[in-house]
């Protein structure tokens, strides 16, 4: 797919079809509740459990709310189930998409606002959740989950826009319960109104383009506070996003999305399942744990697009991986190149969630002074990444997006008593279930871990025994003489 701007799903969409194998439309009706997500289980990827592999976007055209007699709608699964197709949505390559990103930082675009008659044409809908297509995975989990709602809102005191993925569980018709994680700035913003005694008019969009979804997964090493996701997204579209004014509450949306839930986001808390302990399978591959307290959303009102289409991802599957790893080896790269560390690229592995294992290509080594460099930078990556447990440093001539080139250097360039270090009992994040006291007496609390680094690089004074050969191309075959000319006519 050629760079140019996505200004919504539907451009990324038409894109595909020209693609052979990465789209495909299911046409028969199936059930949100476990008939989508089944379906599209043998291509979610890992850590989904096997039999498993990463495959196409999936449109499954007429899927059943469970609203009684409510229509059959569109849900898209998938779409970013590939590093290769997520960053050929962009115009780009896997390697060269974490540069664009720090690119589009460096030089974001800001939003526009327009007039809703300059838009996509939207139509009301009623605010019922359970109108919509939204998929439940697993007969534990707490009910129908929306995995890529992108909430915009702004910060009451501050004034600062964030746009940011959220893990929303479906309580009642008009009623969400929301995970903020702790320290972001959608929770920033939630605190500031509640010390105002108001709500916080929020929007929530499904199904947006690519530029602008990838942006709001950035992690805020990658993309500050005060830095507007939205105009990150510009630049990495090379347009701005378009804005308009929500119907119900006073904030703006995302005009282009297929979907917007308008709504306010409350101090009550609720319990994220009340009939159990879990919530929905997570991106590392386990059934999530349900909180007993969590904010909510009112939902005031919906508008959607003509043939709207709701995008979700699958929990535990490749998809949310890809998403995360993106804005990971943007932070990552772009801290190391601050450092003026000799690294050439750097790949976020689906199998740590695209944030817990870090593969890291170095610069072939030019000195001694490179061995100490490279495993003290790899170091500083798991000491600034709280995420990161795992880091993984290879050589130019190892493909980093390579399973089996990686297990090869793991193999071949590495001694364990030499070339593997620890740093114990680290702040970590504990959607891992080894990162517990239960699971290890050496941590101190639940959440911590042990980190470490695995230098497949070659020592600097042994390049020379760790050659690879290349296979050399046949010299191209000498022309053959020319054929003889035919003879003159023979005299009559």
């Amino acid at each position: 797919m050629t760079r140019r701007r996505l200004a919504d799903l539907r451009t990324a969409l038409a894109g595909l079809d020209a693609m052979p194998g990465e789209l495909v439309r299911e046409r028969e009706e199936v059930p949100a509740r476990f008939g989508a997500s089944s379906r599209y289980a043998r291509w979610a990827g890992t850590p989904a459990p096997p039999p498993t592999g990463p495959g196409p976007a999936v449109l499954f055209e007429r899927v059943t709310p469970p609203a009684v007699d409510s229509e059959a709608r569109a849900l898209l699964i998938g779409l970013y189930g590939t590093r290769r197709r997520a960053a050929a949505l962009l115009g780009t390559t896997p390697v060269e998409l974490p540069y664009r990103l720090l690119d589009a930082v460096a030089s974001p675009v800001p939003p526009v606002r327009i007039t809703e008659d300059k838009g996509p044409t939207r139509t009301s809908l009623a605010p019922d959740l359970r109108t919509l297509p939204i998929p439940v995975l697993t007969d534990a989990d707490a009910g129908p989950y929306l995995t890529l709602g992108a909430v915009l809102a702004t910060d009451p005191e501050t004034g600062v826009r964030n746009l940011s993925i959220h893990r929303m569980c479906v309580q009642g018709p008009d009623l969400l319960s929301i995970w903020m994680a702790p320290g972001r700035d959608l929770e920033a913003a939630h605190q500031a109104a509640r010390r105002l005694g108001r709500p916080l008019p929020v929007a929530i969009h499904l199904g947006l383009a690519p530029a602008v979804l990838l942006s709001s997964c950035c992690p805020a090493s990658l993309v500050p506070r005060g830095v507007d996701e939205l105009a990150v997204a510009g630049a990495l579209a090379g347009a701005p996003v378009e804005l308009a004014e929500c119907r119900t509450v006073d904030t703006e949306c995302i005009a282009h999305a297929e979907y917007v839930l308008e709504g306010e986001l409350l101090p009550d808390l609720v319990p994220e399942n009340p009939r159990g302990p879990s919530a929905t399978p997570e991106f590392l591959g386990y059934q999530g744990r349900a909180h007993p307290a969590l904010p909510t959303v009112r939902i005031t009102g919906i508008t959607a697009r003509e043939g709207a289409i709701l995008q979700t991802a699958s929990g535990p599957g490749h998809e949310q991986s890809v998403l995360l790893g993106f804005g990971m080896e943007a932070a990552v790269l772009g801290m190391l190149r601050q450092q003026g560390a000799p690294v050439t690229a750097v790949h976020c592995h689906t199998a740590g969630g695209g944030q817990l294992m870090v593969v890291i290509q170095w610069r072939t080594k030019r000195s001694p002074d490179d061995d100490q460099a490279v495993r003290k930078a790899a170091e500083s990556v798991l000491e600034e990444f709280r995420m990161a447990k795992t880091v993984v440093s290879v050589d130019e001539d190892v493909d980093p997006e390579s399973d089996a080139d990686l297990w090869w250097a793991m193999t071949t360039r590495l001694q364990a008593d030499r070339d593997i270090s620890v740093l114990p009992d680290r702040e970590g994040f504990p959607l891992d279930p080894t990162q517990s006291t239960a699971y290890s007496g050496a941590l101190s609390a639940d959440g911590r871990t042990a980190k470490a680094h695995f230098d497949c690089t070659v020592p600097h004074a042994h390049l020379a025994r760790f050659h690879r050969p290349r296979f050399t191309e046949p010299e191209p075959a000498s022309s053959p003489p020319p054929p003889p000319k035919p003879a003159g006519r023979p005299p009559r």
